[in-house]
């Protein structure tokens, strides 16, 4: 079965929202409104509509990190990674958890990064020298 995924949550501008998707994340836009947006976030499509953003806590334990929840992600292959960290240094992102690598050595090794969108909404970025691991346990 192949599918895509979706997602909508709220932002609270949507002009903001529109910059900081397209220009620092280099995500295509796509169908608008007045209210809301869509965009191509990594092949998947994610809606912004204006509103209240979710409540975030940095309640996750996830190795030595405490992660914001609910947080947006996307895993990429490691090389690619590498190349979206450094697009969002350049870019001047404000990181919650710069990039990093946890898990060294072991199963589930994975390189992190976390930061927020202009509305707060938390998105982590991750990755894996092999796909095909993500899953291992």
């Amino acid at each position: 079965m192949k599918s895509l995924f979706h997602m909508a949550y709220n932002v609270t501008d949507l002009e903001e929202t529109k910059k900081f998707y397209s220009e620092v994340l280099g995500c295509t836009q796509g169908r608008s409104t007045e209210t809301w947006v869509d965009f191509n976030f990594f092949g998947h499509q994610i809606s912004m509509h204006l509103g209240e953003p979710f409540k975030v806590a940095h309640t996750g334990k996830v190795g030595e990190h405490m992660v914001a929840m609910p947080h947006l992600g996307v895993v990429l292959e490691l090389t690619d990674w590498n190349i979206f960290a450094q697009r969002l240094e350049d870019g001047g992102v404000e990181f919650i958890i710069p990039p990093t690598a946890r898990f060294v050595d072991e199963v589930g090794e994975q390189h992190i990064m976390f930061f927020t969108d202009p509305s707060g909404n938390p998105i982590e970025i991750k990755g894996f020298k092999d796909l095909g691991t993500v899953f291992d346990a």
